[in-house]
């Protein structure tokens, strides 16, 4: 029973403690290295004296007393004696007010997705340090070597430490482009889970979970920035089609061909909630927007006009040769392949778009239902070449397969 409590505490405290400790401690390896301490010990305490009352304080006070003795070995430090002092004088059995924890896990995840660091790193570091994922299960997720993705996060602590980045909320004129950052983190964790970049399933659903889990956590932390809500919505209207994007042997299924009953209604009556609650805050932004385009995707019949329509709006916000694919798509829905066409063709000289799969897809997709069978056999070519998913690359090869009957 003491193993399952600790490891209860582990998913539900680990990241509410290690907020804390690196704030008192001034170090996020020593912050990290006490807080496994603290673990250890609590396997063998808990067997012996039983699980305590309030078990994320007896694992705040024990990684506070082991970062205390890791300190006093370690005469390296150069503010040694400053930070052993303060760490003595917080050295109490007091829990810290609920705001202090807001703010430490506040600092946590600004401190994570820094612009400093590059993207691979910021992810990595959100999901080691507020997922509690291990460094193995990380590199399995994104599909490196173990070895590398403990190098990613090491060298992301480093800078940190070595750039002296400040572990803090940003002011409130820095705040708008460091929550864009905070949040691109966040969606490109779901995003690797929602399809998979490479490997033999198309969802991780490891990956899945730990990007909503992150943006509810963001939604009770700052409740009042409507974009945090339309992430969190956005992330749930999406998910709830899980269940159906593959069938029982695991092979790719289009939205239209979906079995709907296999939607998880609760989730998608979550998402519509906190999609109408951002929208409700009167800023409009670019989650929001992808929001409402996922909960009309979810509504039957599709109205694939007012998805274009708002892609189209969506690029007004944020110009991208991506949102304008998808703009393609749905204008090809919405009125006919000629039309999906005549604004995807251009795309096709983008040089950020070179080597980008679904613009291939699409492309194959159009011209296969505008009767040009020859041109989409030569689209999905290239799509399959540049696709290192499996369930994707078979959905392809079948409908290449198909032109010819």
């Amino acid at each position: 029973m003491s193993d399952e409590a600790v490891a209860a505490a582990f998913r539900e405290e680990r990241a509410i403690v290690l907020a804390t400790l690196i704030r008192q401690v001034g170090d996020f390896q020593l912050a990290e290295d006490a807080l496994q301490d603290a673990f250890e010990g609590a396997v063998t305490a808990w067997r012996h004296d039983g699980v305590p009352t309030n078990p994320g304080a007896w694992i705040t006070t024990a990684a506070r007393r082991r970062a205390i003795d890791r300190l006093r070995r370690n005469r390296s430090v150069t503010d040694r004696a400053e930070r052993l002092a303060e760490l003595m004088r917080l050295d109490t059995d007091e829990e810290p007010e609920e705001s202090a924890i807001v703010d430490d896990r506040l600092r946590l995840i600004f401190t994570c997705c820094h612009p400093a660091l590059d993207t691979p790193a910021r992810v990595a570091l959100t999901l080691r340090a507020l997922g509690g994922l291990t460094t193995g299960q990380i590199a399995r997720a994104f599909l490196v070597a173990e070895p590398t993705m403990g190098k990613r996060i090491v060298r992301a602590k480093r800078k940190i430490a070595d750039a002296h980045i400040p572990y803090r909320v940003p002011e409130h004129d820095e705040l708008p482009d460091r929550l864009r950052g905070v949040l691109r983190v966040v969606y490109l964790i779901f995003n690797e889970g929602y399809v998979a970049t490479e490997g033999d399933r198309l969802v991780r659903e490891e990956l899945c979970a730990e990007a909503i889990r992150l943006g509810d956590l963001l939604c009770v932390l700052m409740p009042g920035e409507p974009e945090v809500w339309g992430l969190s919505a956005l992330m749930l209207l999406h998910d709830a089609r899980r269940a159906a994007r593959v069938d029982s042997s695991g092979s790719f299924v289009a939205l239209d061909a979906q079995d709907r009953s296999r939607w998880d209604q609760v989730r998608i009556r979550a998402g519509l909630e906190r999609l109408e609650r951002a929208v409700g805050l009167g800023r409009p932004g670019e989650y929001q927007v992808q929001a409402a385009i996922a909960a009309i995707e979810a509504s039957d019949p599709v109205d694939w006009a007012q998805i274009a329509e708002l892609y189209g709006a969506l690029a007004a916000l944020n110009p991208s040769p991506v949102i304008e694919l998808n703009r393609a798509v749905a204008v090809g829905m919405a009125s006919s392949p000629a039309a999906g066409l005549e604004v995807l063709t251009p795309l096709l000289a983008e040089s950020a778009l070179e080597r980008y799969q679904p613009l291939y897809a699409a492309h194959a997709d159009l011209l296969r239902r505008s009767g040009d069978a020859e041109g989409a056999a030569i689209a999905y070519e290239r799509a399959i070449e540049l696709t290192a998913n499996a369930v994707e690359r078979e959905e392809l090869e079948r409908r290449l397969r198909e032109l010819s009957k």
